[in-house]
């Protein structure tokens, strides 16, 4: 997410309320695609080509571990989807939203995640990467949507077998999808209540015009949810994971990082112990 001046918010806010224009400013700001999809003549097989900017930091086995292919939208784009086969007995699968990044600059991070804890499977909003479309908040929700339909029909896993896993504004897609569908968990990791409870932290209620009201939907969800956030995040602060662990309808024991920012919660140890705690053991018992 990134940082606005006043009057850019005031602007957003004010002059109109326009829901689509704050989900634009404030989160969907796609970089300049680091990787690129090229498929072969029988249209079904998809190669990834990863630019130097993707910071790759495996060899080409790691990589052959990752399936490419793209799948459409109800609103008619086509989006780029990833799965990484980390492991072959892997019980659970990781349908993963990221944080304003494409797939190309996730990749190694979900194939060291991935080998530690589980498989992985995203996509990349409209507008990133190679997905077609423009980023807005209509356009997320049905790449949710498609991201979710692709994974039960290319892959035939079960909803009680994926845990959606959301980071900062992956959180707003998490949120929607769990509160629509039942999971085996949900992960919230450095999420925001809403838009405009970031932009004007003294906001109480929800309005009209606000953009991703996770706040409203979390009470919907009725997967058991973790939440980790770091008390010193300096972009959504640790007071909307708080705010979110509240009103869940299963909450487990949540992580509080200590010191930590909202890029940094991932280089903290007890991070990684806590998700192999919870999926390795928590799960089977819930």
């Amino acid at each position: 997410m990134n940082h606005l001046s006043l009057s850019e918010l005031c602007c957003l806010f004010c002059c109109p309320p326009c829901p689509s224009k704050i989900a634009s400013k404030l989160a969907f700001l796609p970089p300049e695609p680091t990787y690129s999809l090229m498929c072969d003549d029988s249209g079904s097989r998809w190669t990834l080509h990863l630019s130097e900017r993707a910071d790759w930091q495996y060899s080409s086995r790691e990589k052959e571990a990752i399936e490419c292919f793209m799948t459409r939208t109800s609103r008619g784009n086509r989006i780029a989807c990833m799965f990484v086969r980390c492991s072959p007995t892997a019980r659970y699968t990781l349908l993963f939203f990221p944080t304003p990044v494409d797939l190309g600059q996730m990749s190694s991070f979900y194939i060291g995640l991935g080998s530690r804890i589980n498989c992985n499977f995203s996509y990349d909003y409209s507008g990133y990467g190679a997905s077609f479309g423009k980023p807005s908040e209509k356009n997320l929700y049905a790449d949710v949507d498609a991201a979710w339909q692709a994974l039960r029909s290319r892959y035939g896993i079960r909803p009680e077998n994926v845990i959606v896993y959301g980071q900062s504004i992956g959180t707003v897609p998490s949120v929607d999808l769990a509160s629509r569908y039942e999971s085996a968990a949900v992960i919230l990791h450095s999420p925001l209540t809403s838009g405009m409870r970031v932009a004007f932290p003294d906001t109480k209620k929800t309005y009209c015009f606000d953009a991703f009201p996770n706040i409203d939907k979390i009470s919907k969800v009725t997967s058991p949810v973790l939440v980790i956030h770091g008390t010193e995040d300096e972009v959504i602060d640790f007071s909307h994971g708080l705010a979110l662990y509240e009103r869940c309808q299963r909450p487990v024991e949540p992580l509080w990082v200590e010191g930590a920012g909202h890029n940094d919660v991932e280089l903290y140890g007890q991070y990684l112990e806590r998700l192999k705690q919870f999926v390795a053991h928590e799960l089977v018992n819930l």
